[in-house]
């Protein structure tokens, strides 16, 4: 029998080592992450991993 490799570790984490949620409490201030998106993360399919990137890059994308 052989084995088959999970592909969900080869989406890094954001995590920055600055972990702390902002004033509002919306978003860690490191990753840009919701509570819910880091705790989804570990379990998180590439799928997702990729979606919450795409989210944090939005986050990030300055409106005006």
């Amino acid at each position: 029998m052989s084995e088959v490799a999970t592909t969900s570790a080869l989406v890094a984490s954001p995590c920055i080592g600055i972990c702390r949620m902002s004033a509002d409490g919306s978003v860690c201030e490191g990753c840009l992450r919701t509570l819910d998106e880091i705790a989804a993360w570990g379990g998180a399919s590439d799928q997702a991993k990729r979606a919450i990137l795409r989210e944090i890059a939005l986050r990030r994308t300055p409106r005006g």
